[in-house]
């Protein structure tokens, strides 16, 4: 998790969009692993609602001035710097946010907790307060008023990233479902030797491998420079749905062992939970793949 923030979450808007400048000062140690990275966009009110974020940078002299916060920071507590969204003009949602470069040892800013949650628990995930945050203007990554546009473009890398980090654990988790029941036994024979284990194992393993070919032809349109939001957006729907149902049925093969803390399938089974929350939610997959399908109803016209 900590990685995929470093490198498909937090700097591909920079490594596209960044001045020299910037790129120097933060993005070159991120890549040599000098400096951690986390990215702030999500807010208590404003998750996968991204144009509803409150977070201003207010211009003063040649410095930009924060007030606002985030929360669901992945790395935010060990961070040397934050991609920052915030409102830098009052114009419309899409075209008043700016990405910023903000190094968290800035005064002002908050490190409110340690947010506890139910997977994922050896990730760093925090809650951060801004208040009155002063930062160069020139830690701005690309345009003023393009940072909803940027990371919307930002939201593909990493949404391409959960799907590959997925593919090999949820391939651990069938091949280790495998081995144990076919040494665990009940009324004398194998578990494994029943059909409904062999045969849900075989769905798991197929459905697997289909995820697997959609997250390959989306990366092979993607480095040739197509827009891939629809099919990105597939490959993580699909992927946190199959996540939950791989861990689901598996777990259950492993019975009574299954719901302890004393195998990994336990741990995957809530840490994979995520993959259909974070980084954009089943239900705005699914608003983009309709969007791209030409599918949405129109809205209601007002009297």
């Amino acid at each position: 998790m900590a990685i995929g923030v470093q490198t498909d979450m937090a700097t591909p808007a920079l490594a596209s969009f960044g001045s020299d400048k910037v790129k120097k000062e933060f993005l070159a140690p991120t890549i040599t692993g000098d400096k951690v990275a986390c990215l702030g966009v999500s807010e208590a009110g404003a998750g996968s609602d991204v144009a509803s974020i409150q977070t201003k940078a207010v211009k003063q002299g040649g410095d930009y001035v924060i007030n606002g916060g985030k929360m669901w920071t992945t790395n935010g507590f060990q961070a040397d710097w934050m991609c920052l969204l915030a409102n830098t003009s009052d114009g419309p949602a899409h075209r008043s946010k700016s990405l910023i470069c903000l190094p968290m040892d800035t005064k002002g800013i908050h490190h409110a907790k340690r947010i506890d949650k139910l997977g994922m628990r050896s990730s760093d995930t925090a809650q951060i307060f801004f208040e009155d945050v002063r930062i160069p203007q020139d830690y701005i990554i690309g345009e003023e008023g393009m940072g909803f546009t940027y990371q919307m473009i930002q939201f593909q890398a990493e949404r391409m990233w959960a799907v590959a980090a997925a593919i090999l654990p949820l391939q651990a988790i069938i091949q280790s479902t495998i081995e144990y029941t076919r040494t665990r036994k009940a009324f004398g024979f194998p578990i494994l030797n029943n059909q409904v284990v062999h045969f849900t194992l075989a769905e798991l393993e197929t459905e697997l491998e289909l995820l697997r070919s959609l997250l390959y032809r989306t990366v092979a349109l993607y480095v040739q420079g197509n827009d891939v939001t629809k099919l990105a957006s597939m490959s993580k729907l699909k992927a946190g749905r199959l996540a939950r149902e791989i861990t689901d049925k598996c777990l259950q093969f492993w019975g009574g062992m299954g719901f302890t803390n004393e195998v990994l399938i336990s741990r995957f089974y809530r840490d994979f939970r995520l993959v259909s929350i974070g980084g954009g939610a089943d239900e705005v997959m699914l608003s983009i793949i309709c969007k791209y399908m030409d599918t949405l109803p129109s809205p209601p016209k007002l009297k």
